[in-house]
């Protein structure tokens, strides 16, 4: 689509170029492969774990090792479910790229900060109890503080 201030391109075909050289000079894996990994492995996978750094022989681009980033206790799963994530990842490049994965725990790269869930609203005499509960406390930023925790461990209590 041609417009007056120049010709108008998709954003997504563009981040990968973009970060190519930053993600390169890192040692994370190529551009395309982190833009790509929920589209790759799955959402659930992706949820789990992230790429971290491809890296192959020197002067080869085959059989490499691609370092993944994983939750803590999903470690097991994923070492039972390589084969076949093996099999997409090489699928997406299109030739025998990753021979293998190493897995480094932590909280995956990828994982969107999620907002925490908005607390359960209290039923009426829930709430005047626990604002009996706050009368003592002096201090009106404390005692905020505290009534938000209140609300939240008793509406998580009332979700179980």
């Amino acid at each position: 689509m041609e417009r007056r201030y120049g010709r108008m391109r998709a954003l997504a075909g563009e981040v990968a170029k973009i970060a190519a050289p930053v993600l390169g000079k890192r040692g994370l894996a190529p551009a395309q492969l982190v833009a790509s990994w929920s589209s790759i492995v799955g959402a659930d996978w992706a949820e789990k774990a992230s790429p971290e750094k491809l890296t192959f022989s020197q002067g080869d681009r085959a059989d490499g090792t691609l370092r993944l980033r994983v939750a803590p206790g999903c470690a097991t799963d994923l070492q039972h479910a390589a084969p076949l994530l093996l099999e997409r990842i090489n699928g997406f490049f299109g030739y025998r790229a990753v021979a293998r994965l190493t897995l480094v725990q932590g909280p995956p790269l990828n994982r969107a900060q999620r907002p925490p869930p908005k607390p359960t609203p209290l039923a009426p005499d829930e709430q005047a109890a626990l604002d009996r509960r706050l009368l003592a406390i002096e201090d009106p930023d404390l005692r905020d503080a505290l009534r938000r925790l209140g609300q939240a461990v008793i509406g998580s209590e009332r979700r179980r």
